[in-house]
């Protein structure tokens, strides 16, 4: 915790071993953190001259040595100063991110270096993966396509995780086929507990990830880099607005998914609804009447009743006619 105002791990052992008693020598917090007794004295003198610990009353005539006690100053007053200094030193930061960023745009060697670079390679692939995940401050899209040709799936778990703890909104469009892997499927789970909105498709065009509408990674065929793994990474232009204008295209016609004790499920759209016929036939279910008594009820043949409830089970994602109750009074339609 109190490395982020820059100090080293033993410091902050011996620092917070401090903050659980009123006074403590050297050998004390030296027994108490593991340390070596020389260097906890000389960590005890070096946070004493940057005004975090100070010589207690009690410690005679304050010169290092073993009857040496130290307490801690007050924190609200000792890191105070710290906490400043790294809040400056991050604004320093953003501050020439902004103007590299700035320019390396202004000054690529061609105007297209600006808008699309490509990224080549294995290692190289996945940095700018990561990076594109981890940068991100308010919005991740992700199309979600085949098998990962550069990122291995738990890593792309642990960027996804990041994101959610830094309060980025997620969303993902896959394809129904990339759900059929059961470690897939326990991913999903986790990932949709954890707070992304996932939805299905038939189909997508090409895998792709955009973040915070800024920049955009597509990977490329195999067959164009050697068979060597290769992405194009795209900046802020009138390409990225058509990829994100893509994504939400795909996100709009896409089934949301939700969580079962037994897996995900898609819902169905509003197009994928049940007709009023339909609905006939499911409120008879529904009360416990059977096939044979419902056709007879509806003037149907048992065949049509079964050929209409099995459209409700697929538009319902069930498996079971007791899943198709339990979707259909979730999503209202009796």
């Amino acid at each position: 915790m109190l490395q982020a105002l820059g100090l080293s791990p033993a410091e902050e052992a011996v620092y917070t071993a401090l903050l659980a008693r009123p006074t403590g020598s050297a050998q004390d917090l030296a027994r108490q953190t593991g340390l070596d007794r020389g260097e906890t004295d000389r960590i005890l003198l070096d946070l004493a001259a940057r005004g975090l610990v100070a010589t207690a009353p009690e410690a005679g005539n304050g010169a290092p040595g073993s009857a040496d006690r130290y307490r801690l100053t007050p924190p609200s007053v000792a890191l105070a100063p710290l906490l400043v200094e790294q809040r400056s030193a991050l604004q320093r930061a953003e501050a020439a991110f902004s103007m590299l960023t700035e320019q390396y745009r202004s000054t690529a060697a061609h105007p297209a270096g600006s808008v699309v670079e490509v990224v080549v390679g294995v290692e190289q692939v996945a940095h700018r993966f990561h990076q594109l995940q981890l940068g991100a401050q308010r919005e991740l899209l992700s199309f979600l396509v085949g098998e990962p040709t550069a990122v291995p799936r738990e890593d792309t778990d642990m960027s996804e995780s990041s994101a959610l703890d830094r309060g980025v909104d997620f969303r993902i469009v896959a394809t129904k086929d990339y759900l059929d892997d059961p470690d897939v499927t326990r991913d999903v789970r986790a990932g949709i507990t954890a707070g992304i909105e996932l939805r299905v498709a038939e189909t997508l065009p090409l895998k792709m990830l955009v973040s915070d509408r800024e920049r955009a990674m597509v990977p490329l065929d195999l067959a164009d880099s050697g068979g060597e793994p290769s992405a194009i990474v795209v900046h802020r232009s009138g390409l990225l607005a058509a990829l994100v204008q893509l994504f939400e295209k795909e996100w709009a016609q896409a089934r949301p998914l939700y969580t079962t004790t037994t897996g995900v499920r898609a819902e169905a759209t509003a197009d994928q609804r049940p007709t009023e016929k339909e609905l006939e036939v499911l409120a008879l279910l529904l009360a416990g009447i059977s096939d044979r008594r419902a056709a007879s009820q509806l003037g149907l043949s048992i065949r049509t009743v079964e050929r209409r409830t099995r459209r409700l089970m697929v538009l319902a994602g069930a498996d079971s006619r007791l899943q198709l109750g339990w979707h259909a009074a979730r999503a209202g339609w009796l």
